[in-house]
Parts: C-alpha cells; sequence; structure tokens
C-alpha cells in the first residue's frame, strides 16, 4: 500500500511539474507573439528613385518616431487601385500613394478614407490645388506634364524649341517621336492639352482627337510604362509629353534633356496620399499622411524627386526653385484637371484611342 501511495504521489507531481512547464511555454508564446503583434503600417507606393528615397530616409525616421515597422509594396497607380479593389471587403493596405486620376477613381469607388483633421494638421499649411473638395486624399507633390526634347539632336538639325502642343505634328518629327499611351496619365493630359490647344476641354474632346490623330503619323510607338527614358537615352525619340520630375531626374543623370511649358498652358500631375478606408491600421496611417506633408519630407520629395512642395512653409534654394512647381504664383499657372469628368468618359477615349490612334501607328 505505502508503494502504490508512494506512486500516486509521484505521479501527481509530475502531472504538476507538466502543468507547470506547459503553462511556462504559453507565457513564453504570448511573449514572442507580443513581439511579433508590433504595429506594421503598410504602404502601396511607387517604385523607382521614390521608393529608393523612401525607403533611405523617410520610412526609417517614420519607424523611429511611432515605434512602428513600415512595410513598402511597390507598384504603379494602376497596379495599386486593382490592389485595392481586389481588397475592398478585406484591406491589407494602410496608405496608398496614387497619381491623382487613379485616386479619383479609388475615390468614386469608395475605396478611400476621409482626412482626419485632428491628427493631419499639416493640411491647414497645403496649397488649394493639392486638397480634395471632400478631404478624400490629399496631394503630397505637384509635378506639371509638359513637352521634353533632346537639346543636343535640335541644335544638331536647327530646330527651335517646341512651344505648342501642336509642335509634335511637324512632319520634320516623323518616325522620331515615341508619345505617352492613353493608359497612363502623360497620354490623358497630352489628349486633353491638344484639345484645350484647339479650342476644346474636357467636356469637347473632339479637337485632341483630330489632333492626336496628326501627331500620331509621327509616332514610333505609343509609351504604356510612362517612363520614355530609354527611348530618349536610345534615340528612338527626340521630344515626347512628359513629366517635369522624370524629365528633371534623366536631366540630373547628365542627359542633354530640357522641358518647356507650352504656350497653352501645362496640366497639373497631383501625386496623391490616402488612407485607405477601413485600413488595418487607421489612425498611424492618419500619422503617415501628416509626416508626408510636414516641411521636412516636403524638402526631400522636392530636392530629391522634384516633386513641387505643397506645404506653403516650405522654402527651396538654389536650382531647384526652376526645377519645379513652387511658390502660389507659379502652382496658380498650372491646370487643375477635372477628373471627375475626365474619369467618366475615359473608358470610351481608352477605346477610341486605342483603335483610332495607338494601333493605327
Amino acid at each position: 500500500m505505502k508503494k502504490k501511495a508512494y506512486l500516486i504521489v509521484l505521479l501527481c507531481l509530475l502531472l504538476v511539474t507538466a502543468a507547470g512547464c506547459s503553462g511556462q511555454t504559453g507565457s513564453s508564446a504570448d511573449e514572442g507573439s507580443g513581439k511579433s503583434d508590433e504595429k506594421t503600417l503598410v504602404l502601396a507606393a511607387y517604385g523607382g528613385s521614390y521608393e529608393q528615397k523612401m525607403k533611405e530616409e523617410l520610412i526609417p525616421k517614420f519607424e523611429k518616431e511611432h515605434g512602428v515597422k513600415v512595410k513598402y509594396i511597390t507598384g504603379s497607380s494602376v497596379d495599386t487601385l486593382s490592389k485595392l479593389q481586389a481588397q475592398k471587403d478585406n484591406p491589407q493596405i494602410d496608405v496608398a500613394f496614387l497619381d491623382d486620376g487613379p485616386q479619383a477613381q479609388a475615390k468614386a469607388f469608395g475605396l478611400l478614407a476621409p482626412m482626419d483633421e485632428s491628427v493631419v494638421t499639416n493640411l491647414a499649411n497645403v496649397y488649394d490645388i493639392a486638397k480634395d473638395k471632400d478631404n478624400v486624399g490629399v496631394g503630397f507633390g505637384i509635378i506639371s506634364t509638359g513637352l521634353a526634347y533632346n537639346k543636343d539632336v535640335f541644335k544638331q538639325n536647327g530646330w527651335e524649341p517646341p512651344t505648342s502642343w501642336n509642335d509634335l505634328a511637324d512632319p520634320k518629327f516623323k518616325g522620331k517621336l515615341v508619345l505617352p499611351s492613353i493608359a497612363n496619365t502623360y497620354g490623358v493630359h497630352f489628349l486633353l492639352m491638344t484639345a484645350i490647344a484647339n479650342g476644346g476641354d474636357e467636356e469637347n474632346i473632339e479637337p485632341g482627337f483630330e489632333k492626336m490623330k496628326e501627331i500620331a503619323k509621327n509616332a514610333i510607338t505609343f509609351d504604356k510604362t510612362a517612363d520614355v527614358s530609354n527611348y530618349f537615352l536610345q534615340g528612338q525619340t527626340v521630344a515626347s509629353a512628359w513629366g517635369s520630375s522624370r524629365v528633371f531626374t534623366l536631366q540630373d543623370s547628365g542627359f542633354p534633356i530640357e522641358y518647356v511649358i507650352p504656350e497653352e498652358g501645362a496640366p497639373a500631375l497631383m501625386a496623391t496620399v490616402s488612407v485607405v478606408k477601413d485600413a488595418p491600421n487607421g489612425e498611424l496611417a492618419q500619422e503617415f499622411v501628416n509626416f508626408v506633408l510636414d516641411e521636412e519630407a516636403q524638402l526631400l520629395f522636392a530636392n530629391s524627386l522634384f516633386d513641387g512642395p505643397v506645404n506653403k512653409n516650405v522654402k527651396l534654394e538654389g536650382d531647384i526653385v526652376d526645377k519645379v512647381a513652387y511658390g502660389e504664383e507659379e502652382i496658380a499657372k498650372l491646370i487643375k484637371v477635372d477628373w471627375e469628368a475626365v474619369n467618366a468618359k475615359r473608358a470610351e477615349w481608352t477605346e477610341r484611342a486605342n483603335k483610332a490612334i495607338e494601333v493605327a501607328h
């Protein structure tokens, strides 16, 4: 009996010890999961130089200030818009960087949340051109779409720099142009500005299509990527409709490219940042938007990426002043596209441009 009692006591002790170990293991797992529960803010944003500069300078600062991790998902505006649509019922992205055209689509689809002005306090310092009328998203960088040309080629041929959107219809450019496709923002801007240059606008696009048919006779191809750098570098194009920031980035590398705003004007291309509706980290996302609008971040975008600052308090110095949309007077000269009107007709324009202009040439 004593032996049996002893065995029972021993068995009980072993069970208690095992239970204790199990409890300690559970505690350790909880601690580990606590560490893995550290907030992760997910950005969907542009690649290339944007990604490089943000990862090098902006993101580490935000992570340190807020004690969080930032995950960066690279993609074009169209890519990001597609992701937001696919995740509508279960958002995985907190902050979306989009060109203003796709951003207007995302807003119309109900994919974005309004700004919380109590958190995004820098909104008070933003130019009106960068604000959304419903406060859904905000522009963080102002770019203009104008005409880019190879300075050396023009000089060698004795050509004057272009001064009008209509200049690209000149027969001397036959077989020497790569133009932006209607599939990207530059292409939409190009169509719209050829319309404006010939008496039309968003509501009367016919003059644009007529002029584009003429200009297209000079085109080798229509680029869908929004980056015609290689076409310039390889000599396949001597001029194109392109964004100021991309032109000056290429110029900064030593290539003889120049940028002009045509006499009919230039549309503003707004790089925007928005909080995703029902984002996993909504408040943190609002804080990131405020961070992007802060003077320090705005200086980085201007000096490194040639984006005009939207924060009125930013002071620029040196050559950069002539390469970005800077100051109230210069910004006021830019044409703000009515994206609600454009997007309502964009599918129709795209189909028409594909059939009558891009595929045909």
